[in-house]
């Protein structure tokens, strides 16, 4: 397994971010990696579906991810698939005087032979982590003001 995790804290109300983060569109202006993401059934609600497609490693690849589990405004939590990995991914909420922490978290679990390039990839990931926070960070920014 390959995990990521990365936190921001940004000048705003948790209600506000969890409502921009429970759309995984917004993937599209946060996350490097995201070509597009794209609703596919669902209005927002547990069991919301969508297609994503992003670029890692000189690839495309497109994983259909469903929301899990959604409790407003403090935990989001999305399950992505394809035929080579599982992803999970959960974003919680802490809200703190004026200001309010996002925490990400994203594992993978490779499967078959999948599994076996992990260790090469690891050190990818970690790029795409610090990408993603920085992305995360200035849409959360940009937001709040």
């Amino acid at each position: 397994m390959i995990l990521i995790e990365r936190e921001v804290t940004v000048a705003a109300g948790p209600e506000q971010l969890f409502d921009y983060l429970a759309d995984f569109r917004t993937t599209e202006e946060w996350d490097p990696g995201t070509v597009r993401t794209t609703l596919v059934s669902g209005d927002g609600e547990v069991g919301t579906t969508y297609h994503n497609v992003s670029s890692f490693a000189g690839r495309e690849t497109e994983l259909t991810y469903v929301l899990q589990e959604s409790d407003r405004p403090d935990r989001l939590v999305l399950r992505g698939e394809n035929r080579t990995v599982v992803a999970h991914d959960t974003m919680t909420f802490h809200s703190a005087a004026d200001a309010t922490r996002v925490t990400y978290r994203a594992e993978f679990r490779f499967k078959g032979l999948a599994r076996f390039a992990e260790p090469f990839l690891r050190k990818s990931f970690d790029r795409l982590g610090d990408e993603a926070e920085q992305g995360l960070h200035n849409a959360l920014t940009k937001l709040a003001t």
